[in-house]
């Protein structure tokens, strides 16, 4: 295993390892580097896991990452065995400062007799950082917390060591080596604590190292919030500034234009959800979308059993074999995995969504002989569902609900009720409402795989005895069991992928 050496920049970083950078660029660069980093526990609540915290450790590296669940942001950075990382320090127009090199813990280590590894408090306060205000003690864990801006340094200090009336130098032995250090946003790790999970952190691409040398490009879309009538509201994170996705009307050009290139192009080609298409063609049906809600589940089944299954060059051969097909068809996905949706572009058709409250101009009809979006497929990037890490997450609020928007941190019971009621109105009765939403069931383990790049499979969904499911495995993430059925629910406009445990794992809005 090569060794891991990274610089501290206190508040905003260690290496790579950048507070905001969303789970999925975290675990994919780390799995890019299996030398490295060897192996990758995973763990997260496993009846909430998209609004809890969700842990990385990194027990070869002495690392454990925490994510808030929403937005799957990297938030707090705790190393935890200083004798398996290096790391220094270089402040401007200085030498480089060791905190302390893995060889030199382990060989004091050693001497010591009892296993402890790391930078003695005389260092941290004398050389590495330099002085700072005294700590905090927390009898609960016996530790003495000694912060810094962006750094802290947890010390054991047993309560009859305490003295409130003494200072840090004079509580602390000189060679009192800390048990862990953290790194966060804010003054200190008092101040901090309150909205460590839920603060707007910085733009990861405004950090200087990694902002040398990169082409500007805008900020990543945060939300995409669905107005009705075929427009989507793509709010980007820092600048507070949006697009729009007009389905139906946006062309490719001017999704490039605003999203930038797609990391990949996916050639539609999959019929095995054909049957379901079938009464389109009824004349007397004049929402199929609605009343026929599987009907639509295959569109959205393109995606879910086809996303990220790109060639990633954007020249895979159509396949023109598929039933009413007459010749190659001419859509294809536009995948942004980095952004955390999809793109179905295709001939236009016509938007299955109720009027927007809020809707721009709106453009010209296209021709029906330019392609233009008619789809987008949003990402949950939920623990333990089966894509997991395919796609970044990205948030979503349906808007248009009379009683207040619904999220992607809504739990579906509560997005079906309220959709059922404001869609009531649309159905002859109540029966045909319920046979048109009914759910179908989903095997994502049978045939294609979406070949994510880490990928939690089974189990892990319908453990009510555990507080947090540990993924305990090396760097494939692969977790237990062969269970990756979900289900499918369709209203108009929206087609919803629910797992076991009751939460979105992706919604395609048509």
């Amino acid at each position: 295993m090569s060794l891991f050496s990274a610089q501290l920049h206190p508040g905003r970083a260690l290496g790579f390892l950048v507070l905001g950078a969303s789970l999925h660029d975290v675990l994919t660069r780390l799995k890019a580097e299996p030398q490295r980093f060897p192996k990758i526990h995973l763990a997260y609540h496993p009846q909430d896991p998209v609004r809890t915290q969700i842990h990385v450790g990194l027990p070869a590296n002495g690392l454990r990452l925490r994510f808030d669940g929403p937005e799957q942001r990297l938030r707090l950075i705790e190393v935890v065995d200083f004798g398996r990382i290096h790391i220094f320090l270089k402040p401007a127009n200085d030498k480089e400062r060791d905190l302390v090199r893995p060889q030199a813990a382990a060989a004091a280590a050693a001497a010591a007799g009892d296993g402890a590894a790391g930078p003695t408090f005389r260092h941290i306060y004398q050389r590495f950082l330099g002085p700072t205000y005294d700590g905090e003690y927390v009898a609960a864990d016996q530790t003495y917390l000694l912060s810094y801006p962006g750094v802290a340094f947890s010390f054991p200090l047993p309560r009859d060591a305490y003295d409130a009336a003494k200072d840090v130098v004079s509580l602390l032995p000189a060679a009192a080596v800390p048990g862990s250090m953290a790194v966060f946003s804010g003054a200190s790790w008092a101040a901090a604590r309150a909205a460590l999970w839920s603060e707007v952190l910085p733009s990861v691409r405004l950090f200087p190292p990694l902002a040398k040398g990169r082409d500007a490009s805008p900020d990543e879309v945060s939300l995409v919030r669905v107005h009705g009538a075929g427009r989507l509201q793509l709010v980007r994170r820092w600048s507070g500034a949006s697009s729009w996705i007009a389905l139906g009307e946006t062309t490719p050009q001017q999704l490039v234009a605003e999203l930038g290139p797609p990391d990949a192009i996916y050639r539609k080609s999959d019929q095995r959800m054909y049957i379901h298409k079938s009464r389109r063609d009824d004349p007397t049906d004049t929402d199929q979308s609605s009343s026929h809600p599987a009907s639509d589940a295959d569109d959205a089944r393109d995606e879910a059993v086809e996303d990220g299954g790109g060639d990633g060059d954007g020249d895979a051969d159509a396949d023109a074999d598929g039933p009413g097909a007459g010749g190659a068809t001419r859509e294809c996905f536009y995948n942004y995995f980095y952004l955390g949706f999809d793109v179905l572009v295709s001939p236009p058709t016509e938007p299955h969504n109720p009027p927007a409250p809020c809707r721009p101009e709106a453009a010209p009809p296209a021709s029906p002989d330019r392609d233009v979006a008619t789809k987008l497929i949003v990402h949950g990037n939920v623990p333990g569902s089966y894509p997991f890490n395919r796609y970044r997450r990205c948030r979503w609020e349906i808007a248009y609900l009379p009683d207040g928007a619904a999220t992607s941190e809504t739990p579906f019971p509560e997005v079906e009720e309220r959709l059922r009621a404001a869609w009531a109105p649309a159905y002859a009765s109540a029966d045909e409402a319920r046979q048109s939403q009914r759910g179908m069931v989903l095997n994502r383990g049978w045939g294609d795989s979406p070949g994510s790049s880490c990928e939690l499979l089974g189990g892990w969904e319908g453990d009510a005895d555990a507080d947090a499911r540990p993924a305990d495995h090396g760097n494939n993430l692969r977790g237990r069991g062969e269970d990756t059925t979900t289900t499918l629910y369709g209203f108009p406009g929206l087609v919803f992928e629910v797992l076991k445990t009751g939460w979105v794992s992706a919604v395609t809005v048509f």
